[in-house]
């Protein structure tokens, strides 16, 4: 989109009032476990939010960060920045979790691969993470929770500009820019931003091409608008861009025809990861809202060879459409219902036997609630070009024990169909596969222990099945079957000027099958975050610790435990600028999440060292 296209938008919001995007501001709604916005203490799911204060706060340098603070996630990066993460929910794989852009499915079609790593953090307003089973809403890949991330929103009433430069180890710069506004009918939020970074070397022992850091640089723009046409009658665009390249090792060298003989590469790649939606949301009568979005996602990827002619390229479009109703059929009775449509595309340097799919699905949820005690039931019927039909059902009864003490026990399905690299990768592949299926029980206990301390806690059971794993050829196979206990607990403290969040997951993943454990989930891990405020200054430190884990199937290769500390502080200059200094890994723990091979011997890719960052963060009003 042309920036001289933007104007108009800006021109629409005279500073006068304020817009209504404040449920995206507050820490205790819920925006993705209903699709609407509610009470957190409504929802059913286990989730945890980060808003835009929050992430000021954190300081993180990704969404991926983020993410390692979340109980029950774990994020295994193959080197630092920019690397791409497996995202492991609940000890369940990344292509198992949903990932959202302001309700745009943004994952990838061919690998399920959502590239959270090329998201810019400071065009996120905030970022909701769900654990456990919410395909009876979401559909397919909702089967261990889901990630929504929305984009920048206006700040507050009038026109405000904002300006963030960041300096830091390693050749690090990130610029953004921003300008927002909003009166009494409309608002707009518009970001951009450039972040580069020298890198670190991404591998220990592999060839003598990969002994070099590996950049990362990275374009992004964001734009949110929306207008009210009457009381009852909104409209609203969003839009996220990211764009750049990324350099990598490969540990594994490439096959010369030539030399006959394994040499190595210097890879990059070029991606760009976009979402678009638009939606309008009309409030038909005083007991039934409805909303209509369109949304279109794209994820391009392009890997090239400095050192050879060898590229790949593999592009992935969704188109989708959604309808939701919300009907309030009484003070005690409310009923959700709607349909999903979306279809992938595929364009690739590599020949697919089928390159689209569609996915036609509708669901309703009816909700009860008393004052002792609340219920939930949903069902989802999907019906999938290839795979016909899906049905996945949710309940959930919600025991108010007092005014300070919730018991939630849920039971939900969850599916997931084969991606296309699954189905049509030439030569590792099979047509004949058919969708994973979940089946998950949990039991949740939420207190406020007092006015300023908050309990959160779960045990769940997962049970996997039709699981798609690879045999020894490489080839994937509908003969998984896995089960995963765990627990989870949240701790939040306000005490005096200090902010605690301590946070606890222990996990049992099992393959049914063989009795080992699933592959790079550690069994034990620990966030703990500490804030104080000191009037205009600010200090923080945040300690995480993971317990070992495997990098193989057969539990023969073993990754380590580690521990990090990281310190973080900042000014309020003034009430428009402020200064932030961070140091991340302060004891310089060198740790790895993924092993790789070289020459029969298994290494782990290196992980940021000690790291440290200043900015500067100017907010003018004009």
């Amino acid at each position: 989109m042309r920036p001289a296209l933007l104007l108009p938008i800006a021109l629409l919001c005279p500073p006068d009032a304020w817009g209504d995007d404040e449920p995206l501001k507050l820490a205790d709604t819920l925006v993705s476990a209903n699709r609407q916005a509610e009470e957190r203490d409504s929802s059913t799911s286990a989730s945890t939010v980060f808003t835009r204060a929050d992430i000021d706060r954190l300081q993180p340098d990704s969404v991926v960060d983020l993410l390692n603070r979340v109980p029950g996630v774990q994020v295994a990066q193959s080197g630092g920045r920019g690397s791409l993460p497996g995202i492991f929910v609940r000890g369940m794989q990344s292509s198992q979790t949903l990932v959202l852009v302001d309700g745009v499915r943004v994952a990838t079609a061919t690998s399920a691969d959502s590239n959270l790593q090329n998201l810019g953090v400071d065009q996120i307003e905030r970022v909701e993470v769900l654990r456990g089973a919410r395909s009876a809403i979401h559909g397919a890949d909702a089967m261990a929770g889901v990630i929504q991330i929305f984009t920048r929103r206006a700040d507050q009433a009038g026109l405000q500009g904002r300006l963030h430069v960041t300096a830091g180890s390693d050749g690090h710069w990130q610029r953004d820019l921003g300008l927002s506004g909003a009166n009494d009918d409309s608002r707009f939020a518009l970001s951009a931003g450039l972040d580069e970074s020298a890198g670190i070397n991404r591998t220990h022992a592999s060839f003598a091409s990969d002994q070099d850091h590996d950049a990362y640089r990275n374009r992004s723009l964001s734009l949110t608008a929306s207008h009210y046409f009457t009381d009852d009658l909104e409209a609203g665009i969003t839009l996220l861009d990211n764009q750049g390249k990324n350099e990598y090792d490969n540990p594994f060298g490439r096959f010369d025809s030539l030399s006959l003989s394994t040499v190595g590469q210097k890879p990059y790649s070029d991606f760009q990861l976009s979402s678009f939606g638009t939606y309008v949301d009309a409030r038909l009568t005083e007991h039934w809202k409805s909303r209509l979005e369109l949304g279109h996602s794209e994820n391009q990827e392009t890997s090239r060879d400095t050192l050879s002619d060898e590229h790949s390229a593999f592009n992935t479009y969704r188109d989708s459409l959604g309808w939701q109703n919300t009907l309030h059929l009484d003070e005690r009775n409310s009923l959700l219902a709607g349909v999903d449509i979306f279809q992938d595309r595929v364009t690739s340097s590599t020949a697919f036997a089928e390159d689209s799919r569609w996915n036609r699905a509708a669901f309703v949820q009816h909700s009860y609630r008393t004052d002792s005690f609340g219920t939930q039931v949903g069902w989802r019927r999907d019906v999938n070009q290839q795979f016909g039909g899906q049905n996945t059902w949710s309940a959930a009864v919600t025991w108010f024990v007092n005014r300070s003490n919730d018991l939630v026990l849920s039971y939900s399905e969850g599916f997931r169909a084969p991606t296309f690299n699954d189905l049509y990768y030439p030569g590792y592949s099979n047509p004949n596969l058919t969708p994973e299926h979940s089946k998950s029980y949990e039991l949740q206990w939420r207190s406020r222990l007092s006015d300023t301390t908050r309990l959160e806690t779960s045990l769940y059971r997962t049970e996997l099945s039709d699981a798609i794993v690879l045999d020894s050829n490489f080839l994937p196979q509908n003969i998984g079957h896995a089960r995963i206990n765990g627990a989870e607990a949240v701790l939040r403290q306000q005490l005096r000027d200090w902010n605690s969040a301590l946070s606890l997951a222990v996990i049992d993943p099992r393959d049914r099958d063989s009795g080992h454990t699933m592959t790079r989930r550690a069994r034990r891990t620990l966030n703990w975050d500490l804030d104080r405020r000191f009037g205009a200054l600010a200090v923080g430190v945040t300690w995480q610790a993971v317990s070992r884990s495997y990098n193989d199937a057969s539990n023969q290769q073993r990754i380590g435990g580690y521990a990090l500390m990281g310190l973080r502080s900042s000014w309020a200059v003034t009430p428009q600028v402020k200064v932030d200094l961070k140091v991340d890994n302060l004891l310089d723990r060198q740790y790895s999440r993924v092993l790789y091979e070289f020459d029969g011997q298994a290494y782990g890719y290196r992980e940021q060292g000690r790291a440290w960052t200043i900015g500067l963060t100017w907010n003018p009003a004009l």
